[in-house]
């Protein structure tokens, strides 16, 4: 909060401090207490609407028609008070009416009033109100305002609970529980099977009072639950158990930066004088970042705010001395964690033995939390809107975080089958690991080169585990997404020689760092500091890499000293043009000459590569075959790129078919266009792990599959099933004369052979 928030915050706060005080009815507390808002922040207008039998209703107003009291109502989502209670978020309007969700009330007057500001009234994490002030003149609320109408929502929650102008029913009702079967859907974080019994991760703690008696008192209470939390992240990331080295150390570490992060103590600190208890004022700055949350559209930083809210639960558990969570209580049986959204020092505290599988409301790829929990083999499903309104404590449970669902309270035939398919699952995966030290060899006798993408320096140890032939993607941004600053060269360095040892004699292709689009850094911003409308095909990759030329010198640096008597290999993303890569492989050559000039110990030899994805580079591989030692294509964003379809939304779905005619034609022409030239052509993507999509790819005459650890066994069975020059055969006349459906008609072709596909 500003100083002048806090100021003004605390001007209200006494003042309803007064009104609360008084022996007064509630209706008649309400009156006074939209008075004084109006008056302390020279409002025209300031209302309150509660939440009675499902409805918001007007309850008070100073600047509104009085006849409208007790008569106005609207729906939850309807109108812009409907919409404040329905998303739980603040709303700053200069002009009301030109919302889309406006909805006009004659009965209220107020027709002459343009601009608009509302937050919600919040009890037990649901909108139980809204306070909402106007003006007559066009204009946007200032933060100030904002901040001290928050603040001033948290106290009328108190009110209104106290003085029975609600109903529990009304707080329950938007999450009334269902008592049938019913599936869950999501996103993937972490892919697995598992079952067990729901366990909410965090009990709800109840603030009893919001204004403060003693502030000073209110601050030293504070300020022991930051000592203590402290020293609990402490114990625990010095406890955690991975084994050596890995990227989940990085995240608990920034993890802990949070945990003494200044600015978050402030924020507390300034709550507290404006008049709030310990837990209302780490509520009130908990609720803000919450609101921020919803507003970010940067993956990266949202995730930096789950991690604050992460610690902003354990602060307030501590202060309040409500301390009990499904943690530190144990788990008794086989557990599906519940959760909001999850800290990586949270998920540390379960019982690896009995915790299962984690759902989360929110969650996303790049969080922390995820990586912690692929690093400890959990599957994990995210963005899962409203868990608490249909999942009980105690509810059975399967998730399946490969097909990205999970199945509540499911009947007996259901649990049956998944019984089944999870040993089935278990069995399939015993014959796949039995293909560990098979060269996956066609039936023609061809050796196919399958390799897996890596991100992590713990995912080399999938190379000895799938017996992959190497590492054809190995994205180096991770290190930076996890990072809350920019990796130095040392800490890159020690990243990719450990990776190179640990591989051993099977090769390491690693990208340079691809950032930006929707990896972004909040530590390294565009030089105009503008969003982009389309950041997929904006300033990202190499792109962002050349600009800034720094970046890709220190890696360029990096890279070098780590493979100092060894093979490197590195390839550049999203090349457009040849000149790219000449300017990239320049940076390069320019540390290898220097490092030759200090006497350095050199990698044996060098190999550049590109990932083609931009379609537009495909025109010029007679230019730039000569200059590369291998190509690797990105079928995900190419994709995309070539049907102008979004691969994150699901209204596009159907067109974003890697089995078209169109994407098998163009993938035919890249391989054609390389004939000749000493270039090793691979497809690394999703693609390459689906079975019957790499079926495909095979026909093309595509040998070398970089893809998931997962899809290393399936692909090696499939692979030696397959008869090269058949399955050449079939694409190439499909390819000349499309099937209707050329998916159905290599499905049915894999059918008649006894090729398994799915």
């Amino acid at each position: 909060m500003t100083s002048g928030a806090v100021e003004a915050a605390r001007n209200i706060l006494t003042r309803l401090h007064e009104v609360m005080a008084s022996r007064n009815h509630a209706q008649s507390k309400l009156n006074n207490v939209v008075e004084v808002i109006g008056e302390c922040l020279n409002s025209e207008v300031c209302s309150v609407y509660l939440l009675r039998e499902g409805m918001l209703e007007l309850y008070a107003t100073r600047g509104l028609a009085q006849e409208a009291v007790h008569v106005t109502r609207m729906a939850v989502a309807e109108g812009l008070v409907g919409m404040i209670a329905d998303r739980i978020e603040t709303l700053n309007l200069a002009e009301a009416a030109a919302h889309p969700d406006f909805s006009y009330r004659p009965e209220t007057g107020e027709d002459r009033f343009h601009s608009f500001a509302g937050v919600p009234i919040v009890r037990r994490e649901r909108a139980v109100g809204v306070l909402c002030v106007q003006h007559v003149e066009p204009r946007r609320y200032e933060e100030v305002e904002i901040e001290a109408l928050q603040t001033v929502a948290m106290v009328l929650s108190e009110l209104i609970t106290n003085a029975d102008l609600i109903d529990e029913e009304d707080v329950n009702a938007a999450g009334s529980l269902q008592s049938g079967p019913q599936q869950l859907r999501g996103l993937a974080l972490v892919k697995g099977l598992a079952s067990g019994v729901a366990v909410y991760h965090q009990p709800r703690v109840t603030i009893e009072h919001i204004v403060a008696e003693d502030t000073e008192a209110e601050r030293q209470r504070v300020i022991l639950a930051f000592d203590k939390m402290r020293e609990q992240i402490d114990r625990m990331s010095s406890q955690a158990e991975f084994g050596v080295g890995g990227e989940h150390e990085e995240v608990l570490e920034t993890y802990r930066m949070f945990a003494y992060d200044e600015g978050w103590t402030r924020r507390i600190n300034e709550a507290i004088d404006s008049g709030l208890t310990a837990e209302a004022a780490i509520e009130r700055v908990q609720q803000r970042t919450r609101m921020r949350m919803r507003q970010i559209d940067d993956p990266l930083l949202a995730d930096r705010m789950h991690d604050l809210e992460d610690l902003a639960n354990r602060l307030l558990r501590i202060v309040s001395g409500q301390l009990g969570t499904a943690a530190s209580m144990g788990l008794r049986n086989d557990a599906i964690l519940i959760a909001r959204n999850l800290g990586p020092a949270e998920l540390l505290e379960y019982d690896k033995r009995r915790l299962k599988g984690v759902i989360l409301e929110e969650g996303s790829l790049t969080s922390h939390v995820v990586i912690v929990a692929r690093a400890m083999g959990i599957p994990v499903l995210g963005r899962v809107r409203g868990l608490r309104g249909v999942v009980r404590e105690g509810d059975q449970l399967l998730l399946d975080a490969d097909q990205a669902t999970a199945m509540v309270r499911p009947p007996a035939g259901v649990v049956e089958a998944f019984e089944a398919r999870f040993a089935k699952s278990r069995e399939r995966q015993a014959g796949y690991a039995a293909l560990r030290d098979v060269h996956p060899t066609s039936r023609d006798g061809t050796r196919i080169q399958v390799m897996i993408n890596a991100g992590l320096r713990d995912d080399i140890a999938n190379l000895t585990m799938t017996g992959a032939d190497g590492i054809g993607l190995f994205r180096t941004e991770f290190q930076f997404l996890v990072s809350a600053t920019l990796p130095s060269r040392e800490r890159q360095t020690r990243l990719y020689r450990d990776v190179m040892e640990a591989a051993g004699d099977k090769p390491v292709k690693f990208r340079t760092v691809d950032i930006g689009g929707d990896k972004t850094l909040p530590y390294l911003r565009h030089d105009d500091g503008e969003g982009e409308e389309n950041p997929a095909m904006g300033w990202r990759a190499l792109r962002v890499a050349l600009e800034r030329e720094g970046l890709l010198k220190v890696q360029a640096r990096a890279l070098l000293e780590a493979a100092a008597g060894r093979t490197l290999h590195v390839m550049f993303p999203l090349v457009a043009e040849p000149w790219e890569f000449d300017q990239a492989k320049e940076v390069f050559e320019r540390q290898l000459a220097y490092l030759r000039k200090q006497k350095k110990t050199l990698p044996e030899a060098i190999h550049y590569g590109v990932m083609l994805e931009v379609p537009a580079l495909a025109e010029q591989l007679d230019i730039l075959a000569p200059k590369i030692s291998f190509l690797s294509i990105g079928t995900n964003d190419l994709t995309q790129f070539l049907f102008a379809a979004d691969r994150s939304n699901p209204k596009l779905a159907e067109r974003y078919d890697w089995l078209s005619p169109a994407i098998l034609r163009f993938l035919r022409r890249v391989v054609r266009s390389c004939e000749g030239h000493n270039v090793e052509i691979a497809v690394c993507g999703e693609m390459g792990g689906r079975r019957l999509e790499a079926l495909a790819l095979l026909g093309l005459g595509i040998h070398r599959l970089s893809i998931t650890p997962a899809s290393v066994g399936p692909v090696k069975e499939l692979i030696g099933k397959v008869d090269l020059a058949e399955i050449g055969a079939a694409v190439e006349g499909w390819l000349a004369a499309p099937p209707p459906d050329l998916r159905a008609a290599l499905t049915a072709w894999a059918a008649e052979r006894d090729i398994a596909v799915d």
